[in-house]
């Protein structure tokens, strides 16, 4: 919250009003009648309204305002509601709600220590936070120690969230198979790209499992989408805005099914900000726009292709066996480079996990850790 900012109750002419550093604004009455923390208007335990505030008469105003100690009021609404506010519970009304760490923008620079984290660990709250922190952070991170048996990555999983089933099933393996469906299932190498694009919703987020890595190539390959998008931006706004606005057509066939959806390459939240991308050049098709805008859009995109594959932005390791990566399928693409399958086997099993599953777990270690510290 932003200490500089302040909640006056004023009582003539009554208002309420939000004091930032730039300005002084009147908070409407119809917001604050529907924030209303009366114990008829709202459930304790639930925190869920006790009436249909979308039914409120628009011309509702506000009648008076009693101040009371502890920088409280009484608000008094033309419809006959009255409540005592507290100004600091009003300010946090005001305020995100994101209750994570900010995502922090990395290139290959990006030490892997940083995201590393031990499994066995997990089960400790401060350890877990320190895990949930790295990724809701960065988008990613790695873990050490994981078991090399059989579906051990579901548990990782329905750790940080819930498994999303696919037609791929519960958890798929990763290893070479000549006449696949899928180029992941092959040995050659696979650029940078986001599973899934033609699937609604997307999976959110991606877990890899390393159980055996017998070869010399096969190096796993990250790049966050946020800080190349942000180059692509400033190199050109034009292109940018067309890939964040046109949709594409993503598809995927198979003898038994076929999936196709479109939305845009460019995925940016209600603020503006990039939150990831849905990109996959095996997969897409450019959209039917006239000649000059379609070059226009090609050039974007060949640009956006040349930065994910670039060295400077590029994380590349070796994963090693008993190592797992955890990652947003939107905002970090993955890869790998080629390997030569007569050296040996390669094998790993993979499972998806909803987007949100992470920031959850993260609301509820924080308020374990809470209560912890009150009972001390």
């Amino acid at each position: 919250m932003n200490t500089k900012e302040q909640i006056t109750f004023q009582t003539s002419p009554p208002a309420v009003l939000l004091t930032t550093a730039s300005q002084v604004v009147e908070l409407p009455a119809l917001w604050l009648r529907e924030q209303s923390p009366d114990a008829e208007a709202v459930d304790n335990l639930t925190r869920q309204r006790l009436f249909d505030s979308h039914l409120l008469d628009e011309n509702l105003s506000l009648i008076s305002v009693a101040l009371l100690p502890d920088s409280k009021a009484e608000l008094v609404f033309s419809d006959g509601h009255q409540a005592v506010y507290e100004a600091a519970e009003v300010l946090a009304e005001t305020q995100p709600h994101y209750n994570g760490p900010s995502p922090q923008a990395w290139d290959s620079t990006l030490a892997l220590a940083e995201v590393t984290h031990e499994w066995p660990e997990m089960e400790n709250d401060e350890s877990f936070a320190a895990a949930l922190e790295s990724y809701l952070r960065y988008g990613f991170i790695v873990l050490r120690d994981v078991p090399g048996d059989k579906e051990h990555v579901l548990q990782v999983g329905s750790k940080f969230g819930y498994v999303k089933e696919t037609n791929f099933g519960k958890y798929f393996e990763v290893y070479t198979k000549p006449l696949s469906n899928d180029l992941a299932y092959r040995s050659v190498r696979l650029g940078p790209h986001t599973d899934n694009p033609y699937r609604d919703p997307v999976p959110g987020i991606q877990l890899l499992h390393c159980l055996i890595n017998e070869t010399t190539g096969g190096l796993s390959t990250l790049v966050d989408s946020v800080s190349v998008v942000e180059a692509l931006k400033r190199e050109d706004r034009e292109g940018y805005e067309l890939l964040r606005d046109v949709p594409v057509r993503f598809r995927f066939v198979d003898m038994g099914v076929e999936l196709a959806a479109s939305r845009p390459m460019i995925d940016v939240d209600d603020k503006g900000r990039t939150v990831g991308v849905h990109y996959s050049p095996r997969l897409d098709q450019l959209p039917l726009l006239s000649n000059e805008t379609t070059q226009a859009f090609h050039r974007a995109r060949k640009r956006l292709a040349e930065l994910f594959n670039s060295h400077r932005y590029e994380l590349k390791f070796r994963l090693q066996p008993g190592e797992l990566m955890l990652f947003d399928n939107s905002r970090v693409l993955h890869g790998r480079t080629s390997y030569n399958p007569n050296e040996g086997l390669r094998h790993l099993q993979g499972c998806y996990i909803d987007r949100d599953g992470p920031l959850e777990r993260y609301s509820e270690v924080s308020k374990r850790t809470v209560q912890k510290l009150a009972k001390v």
